[in-house]
């Protein structure tokens, strides 16, 4: 039944980057992006939530369903689905991402930006929270 969700998932999730990522334009691999930076607001953000197991465990769920087709299973952004995208999704074990604040990340998640799509009308405060969690866990191991 969770592999069945997982295939589902992930094929809504491809499809959703196939039709945004050809509707803006054609795929040239020579175009890079600005460096994404969140505002400086963003890092006043802090996470209300613990990081304790039922928090991974629940972040780490969601980014198998939603983030691991771009990202990869273990965060380094090097999934099946991001690397059609043009633009290569982040690698969470970049020193640039691990100096980035919480709350970064948190309106990253909540805003998107191109090809990744925006999660705040999707996921809940605590479930981008726990993704946020999850991300940190993935980028402290190798």
């Amino acid at each position: 039944m969770f592999k069945n969700k997982i295939l589902a998932a992930n094929f809504i999730v491809l499809a959703g980057i196939i039709l945004t990522g050809f509707s803006s334009g054609p795929f040239n691999p020579h175009v890079s992006q600005d460096p994404w930076k969140a505002p400086a607001w963003a890092d006043t953000l802090k996470s209300p939530y613990h990081e304790e197991p039922l928090t991974l465990a629940q972040g780490e769920e969601l980014f198998t369903l939603y983030c691991a087709t771009c990202h990869g299973d273990a965060g380094y952004g090097d999934g099946a689905a991001g690397g059609a995208l043009g633009q290569k999704p982040a690698n969470f074990h970049d020193t640039l991402v691990k100096a980035q604040s919480d709350g970064a990340i948190f309106w990253k998640i909540s805003t998107g930006r191109g090809n990744m799509p925006p999660f705040k009308d999707v996921f809940t405060d605590e479930q981008r929270w726990q993704l946020v969690a999850y991300i940190r866990h993935l980028g402290k191991t190798e």
